[in-house]
């Protein structure tokens, strides 16, 4: 089994990093940061982001695994205490899996080119310096003219963060969609928006297009935010390609929830 591990900057999640690396070799697996089947993140959501991002080229080759070393995480479902076990599954390589989808955002330019990027948790949408005025065309036919702060385009594993701040919904991963949520949309006797969380299936996107020529400002999965000049349009719709976990034990997706918002971390 080849692998590769990635972990947060801290002292205590690197210590853990030289650990699983040096139990895995001698269990005979191969540490591999360029071509690894699985890949082990230690930290919390964020450092998966960042491991998610690092292998985005091979991201239907890889498995990830997360070992949290701080706050419970949706990503990270393993504690440094359960190391050996986790190890262990490893180096049996007897791996099951589950799949999530992600987002897809094509970015049209106005003089011809397009940029992609996949995200795994959202993307958000602003302009770089006023209010963002921009139409919103759902499966190709005008749906509203959006006044406000962004947007907040996410997948259903991205539903408990920032979208969850904004107020939009919980959805479960087994839901191919992506979720539009709006960021202090202005609503008065001109101006009017939908005003609720939408849901868009998997065969249907939505683009965005600016009412006036400005500068958007794209933030996803808190990975980066650049700043896009020049922007004909920007569509969004549920990707092609998938995220695979490592799924060794039961740990079902709504018990995360309760666990992450409701109750105590697992004793």
């Amino acid at each position: 089994m080849r692998f590769a591990v990635t972990a947060r900057g801290d002292e205590r999640s690197h210590m853990l990093k030289e650990q699983v690396e040096q139990a895995l070799i001698e269990r005979g697996s191969h540490r591999d940061v360029v071509t690894p089947e699985i890949v082990i993140s230690i930290g919390g959501d964020g450092t998966m982001l960042q491991a998610f991002h690092s292998y985005l080229d091979q991201v239907e080759e890889i498995t990830l695994v997360g070992i949290h070393t701080g706050h419970l995480g949706f990503y990270a479902d393993w504690r440094p205490e359960e190391m050996d076990e986790l190890i262990q599954h490893i180096a049996d390589d007897n791996i099951a899996t589950v799949e999530y989808p992600l987002l897809e955002l094509s970015i049209d330019y106005a003089d011809g080119s397009t940029n992609k990027l996949l995200a795994l948790n959202e993307c958000t949408i602003k302009s770089f310096n006023q209010t963002l005025v921009c139409d919103l065309s759902i499966r190709g036919e005008y749906f509203e003219t959006f006044r406000g702060d962004g947007l907040c385009i996410s997948t259903p594993s991205g539903s408990t963060a920032y979208n969850k701040a904004l107020g939009g919904a919980i959805v479960h991963p087994a839901l191919e969609a992506i979720q539009i949520t709006e960021m202090a949309s202005i609503n008065n006797r001109v101006y009017r928006t939908i005003g609720s969380p939408m849901l868009l299936p998997k065969h249907h996107d939505v683009e965005i297009q600016p009412v006036n020529p400005i500068d958007f400002q794209l933030t996803y999965d808190h990975y980066a935010s650049i700043v896009h000049q020049n922007v004909k349009s920007i569509r969004c719709r549920v990707s092609d390609k998938k995220v695979k976990f490592a799924r060794f034990r039961s740990f079902p997706f709504w018990q995360r929830v309760r666990e992450s918002f409701l109750a105590e971390e697992r004793s």
